[in-house]
C-alpha cells in the first residue's frame, strides 16, 4: 500500500461508520450546510498551515463535503468509483482531452 485512501475504501469507511438511509434528507441538508461552509472558508483564503490543523480551513470542508456526497451515494448504493470511469468517458466524448482516464488506478 502506498499510504494513499482510495475512494472506494473512503466509501466503504464512510458506509460502515454512518449509514442511516432514514437521514437521507438530512445528509443533504448537512451536505448543503458544508458547501455554504466550504464557499466561507475560500471566501476568506483559509488554508491549512500544516496537514494536523484544518479545523475551518477550506481542507477540512472540502473532505465534509465529500463525506455527505459519498453518505448519499451510499444509501443509493452506487459506486463513485464506477461512476467516475463511466461520467470520464461521457466528459471525452464532449470534451477531448490529452489527458485520459486510466481505470484501475
Amino acid at each position: 500500500m502506498d499510504g494513499k485512501t482510495t475512494i472506494k475504501y473512503l466509501q466503504n469507511y464512510i458506509k460502515e461508520k454512518d449509514f442511516h438511509p432514514e437521514l437521507l434528507k438530512d445528509y443533504f441538508l448537512k451536505l448543503s450546510e458544508e458547501v455554504g461552509e466550504l464557499s466561507c472558508a475560500m471566501r476568506k483564503g483559509l488554508k491549512a498551515q500544516n496537514s494536523t490543523e484544518i479545523s475551518g480551513t477550506v481542507d477540512e470542508e472540502l473532505f465534509d463535503v465529500i463525506y455527505y456526497a459519498l453518505a448519499i451515494a451510499n444509501i443509493y448504493d452506487i459506486d463513485i468509483e464506477q461512476v467516475a470511469k463511466v461520467k470520464s468517458h461521457m466528459t471525452e466524448s464532449k470534451y477531448p482531452s490529452t489527458v485520459k482516464f486510466e481505470e484501475n488506478r
